[in-house]
């Protein structure tokens, strides 16, 4: 178990402090140090297996319990608070996914499940068995990324390909209901410019306003983030104000506060987004190794719950012997 790690953080993201047992180092540029209360990063739980690499995480709303997944054989684990080590929920290739990237757990006690070279499965989460599956069409290249529900019950996809949001309405769900069905693209954010060069992975994270009023989703190369109206489907790029969405993974969104983790960098930054959701303010930025390359989070209940990659080593992105075992970080104080 990675040991416990403390960093300071304050307003504006402006200073970084480690405590590492020695004098504590401020960023090169800063102004005085302002009076924070300090971040904290401990382990909740152990994922089983050796190349687990997790990618996503969600928390059901009903019974508190957590979901992770693998991305490297689509397994997908349970966390229940109390037990230290989660347990297999889904088997590794279960239904024919090879992924799990993106994981939403609705109010209706459905588990979405987007598998990153075809599309989603919708799991009953209390029989786990699948419901229906929506599949990306076409030849071009794919990569489903993150899902997120709205308060209508609608689910909402990006394609860090494509850069296009999909969308999966409840009307569509009970037609496909156990079968599997289109899954189609609901907005284009090409023209919003948030695609790259040929190749280039674009949008990742994607968050539904709890109003229902809109969607924001990341540009990861960009480091742009974007507002997608869910009345009129307009796109538009969100203000932001003393940072930005570069290497931006998974995004939480609670109330008017917004948090992103920055894969490859190994941090996590706070906003607080305006009302209409078209400016966010940077307030606060931690950055500490022992995030072994987080690639998404949840809030749930005492902090944040961030998926530990390790991509890095061993994984998708890199070469190396991961640490063992695979994990999931309890993020308090940000």
């Amino acid at each position: 178990m990675p040991s416990l790690s403390r960093v300071a953080v304050v307003a504006g993201a402006t200073l970084v402090v480690a405590f590492s047992g020695g004098a504590p180092v401020a960023a090169a540029g800063t102004a005085a140090p302002v009076s924070a209360p300090a971040a904290t990063v401990s382990t909740a739980f152990e994922l089983p297996g050796a190349r687990v690499y997790p990618e996503g995480i969600t928390a059901d709303p009903r019974t508190g319990d957590l979901y992770a997944g693998s991305y490297t054989d689509g397994a997908v684990f349970r966390m229940t608070p109390g037990r230290r080590v989660a347990e297999t929920f889904l088997p590794a290739g279960a239904d024919g996914r090879h992924t799990a990237n993106g994981l939403e757990a609705d109010r209706a006690g459905r588990l979405w499940v987007t598998d990153s070279t075809s599309g989603v499965t919708v799991y009953d989460m209390r029989t786990r068995a699948p419901l229906a599956r929506f599949e990306v069409q076409g030849d071009e290249p794919t990569f489903v990324n993150d899902v997120a529900i709205a308060p209508d019950g609608a689910a909402y996809l990006t394609d860090s390909a494509r850069a296009v949001v999909y969308r999966v309405t409840p009307r569509q769900l009970a037609r496909a209901r156990g079968g599997s069905a289109p899954l189609t693209p609901y907005a284009d954010l090409s023209d919003a410019g948030a695609p790259g060069a040929p190749g280039t992975f674009t949008l990742n994270g994607i968050v539904a306003d709890p109003a229902g009023r809109y969607l924001l989703t990341a540009d990861m190369t960009g480091g742009g983030l974007y507002r997608v109206d869910l009345a009129t489907r307009a796109v538009r790029k969100v203000t932001l104000e003393g940072g930005d969405m570069l290497h931006a993974d998974g995004l939480e969104l609670r109330g008017a506060t917004l948090w992103a983790v920055h894969n490859t960098v190994d941090t996590i930054s706070r906003w607080r987004v305006t009302r209409d959701g078209t400016a966010a303010r940077a307030e606060r930025r931690l950055t500490d190794q022992a995030l072994q390359l987080p690639t998404t989070l949840t809030w749930h209940r005492d902090g944040l719950y961030v998926v530990r990659s390790q991509f890095d080593k061993g994984g998708p992105m890199g070469d190396g012997t991961p640490s063992l075992p695979f994990s999931v970080a309890l993020v308090r104080g940000l």
